[in-house]
């Protein structure tokens, strides 16, 4: 794999990924999405494909938090009707990744998250007039999820969520948009995703190694940075408590826009 070694880096590389793990922690704890910041600094300290190697054991730790700390707010009915869909996404995922090179990758994912989060902002707008979002930690239920187009946007959302994650660990803010669209409040929100993610990332592995983006190196640059995985999430545990919805929400998604521009522009 084309990378560097945890010796090759100098001190304000490691910083940087130190930082980057520490804001995934945050993210998987208090405001999903924000970890595509992670990512970029993740592709501009090391080579960006094998960045996306690295990157995943360091999500899995803090998807590992995440689960620990909001299991008993998940909602498995709309976890069951992603994954079908997830899979495909992953499978295609891995296909784009054999030929595709890394612009190609960033500027896809890129359209992507700005399109998702421009549907998410009109949706609401549209929707406000009809009811007003309570501020409320109670765990949400997706909104008229049952139904056929409920269903068709699972599956659309599904496979662009697993398409995204597989290419570049970006699979975060489109799963964060489809959440919000379906009606989760924060709780809610949070313990769906967290095992969203852990199932997902856990399963991605075996592709990841297939395509050489994990070896022994990658390892051991991964299990020294873990350790800053945790600070980050208990200061999102402590920093979500202290978000009202509404600001939850916009977070979210003002992450999901400088995600899909620092791909764009990077």
């Amino acid at each position: 794999m084309d990378t560097m070694t945890l010796w090759h880096l100098t001190g304000w590389q490691f910083a940087a990924l130190a930082f980057a793990a520490l804001l995934v922690g945050f993210s998987k704890t208090a405001v999903s999405g924000a970890n595509t910041v992670s990512l970029a600094i993740f592709a501009a300290v090391l080579p960006a494909r094998a960045s996306t190697g690295i990157l995943l054991p360091v999500l899995i730790a803090g998807d590992v938090l995440a689960v620990l700390t909001y299991r008993r707010h998940a909602h498995w009915p709309t976890l069951w009707r992603l994954f079908p869909a997830v899979a495909v996404g992953v499978v295609v995922g891995t296909l784009f990744l054999v030929w595709a090179d890394d612009a190609i990758v960033r500027t896809s994912i890129g359209v992507i998250l700005l399109f998702m989060a421009g549907v998410t902002v009109w949706r609401r707008r549209r929707d406000a007039a009809n009811a007003a979002a309570a501020d409320s930690d109670a765990a949400g239920r997706p909104d008229g999820s049952a139904s056929r187009a409920g269903r068709v946007k699972a599956r659309s959302y599904g496979v662009l969520g697993g398409f995204t994650t597989m290419v570049a660990n970006a699979g975060g803010p489109v799963m964060s948009m489809y959440l919000l669209s379906a009606g989760f409040r924060k709780l809610g929100f949070l313990g769906t995703s967290a095992f969203f993610f852990l199932i997902v990332n856990v399963s991605k592995l075996p592709f990841s190694a297939g395509l050489g983006l994990i070896d022994g190196r990658s390892l051991l640059l991964d299990a020294v940075l873990v350790v800053f995985v945790v600070p980050g999430a208990l200061l999102g545990k402590w920093a979500v408590t202290r978000i009202n919805q509404r600001l939850f929400e916009r977070l979210v998604i003002a992450a999901t826009i400088v995600g899909g521009l620092q791909l764009l522009l990077a």
